[in-house]
């Protein structure tokens, strides 16, 4: 190894030794021997739900920071329209069909679907409740090649037997089988992994001040810290000075008479306007800065490899209604773009170019693969058998065309429909597994999802289709059956009900939100039990 004291304490006898040597040093930095990373996931956080998508209600600096220093991936996507299975990718590097893991751990199946009283057509089919142990995850090939690991905040992979420290993790704070934050945003805490410190904590701020301890602590060495926030999942709560700054922000850009339209099983919300879920947003986008400052004061931004994104779309519908993912159609829990698409950053800084945004479409499956790539480990493709790296898309360079598959054979709670989804290109193509029918969209001319041409595209249909189904065979996916109990009558009295009296409930919670004198009358400021 060359001793650069050594070098620059000898006289320098021309400019051109000089450059050299500049230049030297200059290539070190640029590729670091130690290569860190810090992986930042959001629960539930939409594409449109950033300052920097040019939203005029949300305000995200810190998150925006990232994609502005590293390259936005406009076509980026979550690998299902729901939480589980999407994380399973991203550990996994497999689409959801393989993994088995295709909806939310604990939502119901077969016959214990009626008892949500939707009435619906179909029953949903059975699916793998925890991430199989025989794979090698994405911090089990890291902690091969010694890198430290750390995990914080949502799981949602399983419970005893499958938690975290048991697929790769050295260190859990938080992580368990549940799926939202038991005990809400505010300590007291109701999460057996995370002990309560003080009264009122910030769960969002104290998941990242956890990530700061284990990079402070582990900084000499490589680690890979997978920082889960809980946020911005339901309950949305925040403080009163969040919701105050919001509430009054909504009404100088002026507060629109209806917030919500009537989806296909439920109302959707049509406006960014919750003043609850604009200070959730930017409670986490306040922890997201702790973490980002903590690196640079180490001296570490350097050579920490950053990525951000979501588990999924926005909440529209269902859950807590939060936000609106217009221009794009639908929500969480939906096949359509509003679904799926995500914020996917990645910020590399021992990779100098040009390259600031990429249109190639990728999924949260690729980001295995592209981590082992850009810290110089050998690829697992046998494990992720349905990612690839990104590091030629990182280069400027071009990646092979293949199809990005989505399989989601339930209903859930969001107002979706059982589906499976297919993306080659500029085309996509939505199967509905309740009337059997394809739809088509050009993606390319009809992001929004509005016109389905699947009736003049009759040979793309039909390529697009085969290579659909022929994959689901290939993996051994489930699919749903008819319900032999279904009564259209039944179905079309429950929404009839839905589409007037719950679109007045929520009508009229979104304007006790923003009402002057708002209260939630509980032991947290800035919310209200979930209305569902």
């Amino acid at each position: 190894m060359i001793n650069h004291k050594y070098i620059l304490s000898k006289p320098i006898n021309s400019l051109a030794t000089a450059c050299v040597l500049l230049l030297f040093i200059s290539a070190c930095q640029e590729t670091p021997p130690q290569k860190n990373i810090l992986f930042i996931l959001a629960d539930d956080f939409g594409y449109n739900d950033l300052s920097y998508r040019n939203s005029n209600f949300y305000e995200t600096p810190n998150i925006d920071r990232i994609a502005k220093e590293g390259i936005v991936f406009k076509e980026g996507y979550a690998n299902a329209q729901i939480c589980s299975p999407s994380r399973a990718s991203i550990m996994s590097g497999k689409f959801t069909a393989r993994h088995g893991i295709t909806d939310w751990i604990g939502a119901p199946t077969g016959e214990a679907w009626r008892k949500k009283n939707r009435h619906n057509q179909l029953l949903p089919p059975e699916y793998q409740h925890h991430l199989a142990h025989e794979y090698v995850t994405l911090p089990e090939a890291l902690k091969e090649a010694n890198y430290k690991t750390f995990f914080a905040g949502k799981w949602h992979l399983g419970g005893k037997g499958s938690s975290p420290e048991d697929h790769g993790f050295d260190i859990n704070v938080g992580g368990n089988h549940a799926g939202s934050p038991r005990g809400g945003y505010f300590s007291p805490f109701k999460n057996p992994q995370l002990k309560n410190q003080k009264a009122g904590e910030n769960l969002s701020m104290r998941l990242a001040n956890e990530t700061v301890d284990f990079i402070t602590e582990n900084k000499k060495e490589p680690f890979f810290a997978f920082l889960s926030f809980y946020a911005v999942h339901g309950p949305v709560q925040t403080t009163q000075e969040k919701w105050q700054k919001y509430r009054n922000k909504a009404e100088r850009t002026g507060i629109a008479k209806n917030g919500f339209k009537m989806g296909h099983f439920l109302p959707i919300r049509q406006t960014q306007d919750n003043p609850v879920y604009a200070g959730l947003v930017e409670q986490m986008d306040d922890a997201v800065g702790v973490v980002l400052k903590n690196l640079k004061e180490l001296g570490l931004d350097k050579n920490t490899l950053v990525i951000f994104t979501s588990d999924n779309g926005g909440v529209a519908s269902g859950d807590n209604y939060s936000t609106s993912n217009l221009p794009l159609r639908g929500g969480k829990g939906y096949q359509f773009e509003g679904g799926i698409k995500a914020p996917y950053f990645i910020k590399v800084p021992w990779l100098k170019n040009e390259i600031k945004t990429c249109n190639t479409p990728v999924t949260g499956a690729d980001l295995y693969p592209t981590i082992l790539d850009l810290v110089g480990l050998e690829l697992k493709p046998k494990e992720h058998a349905d990612g690839l790296s990104l590091v030629p898309l990182l280069n400027g360079k071009k990646i092979a065309d293949r199809p990005l598959i989505w399989h989601y054979p339930h209903y859930g709670n969001q107002g979706g429909e059982p589906s499976s989804i297919i993306r080659q290109e500029n085309w996509k193509l939505i199967h509905y597994y309740e009337a059997g029918k394809n739809e088509l969209y050009n993606l390319t001319k009809d992001s929004e999802e509005l016109n389905d041409v699947a009736k003049d595209n009759l040979k793309v249909v039909e390529k697009l289709s085969k290579t659909l189904f022929d994959y689901l065979e290939e993996v051994g996916a489930q699919f749903p059956v008819k319900d032999s109990l279904y009564n259209s009558n039944l179905e079309a009295a429950h929404l009839k009900e839905t589409k007037t009296v719950k679109m007045q409930q929520l009508e009229k919670q979104r304007m006790e939100y923003l009402s002057p004198d708002f209260d939630p009358k509980n032991n947290w400021w800035g919310s209200s039990p979930t209305i569902d």
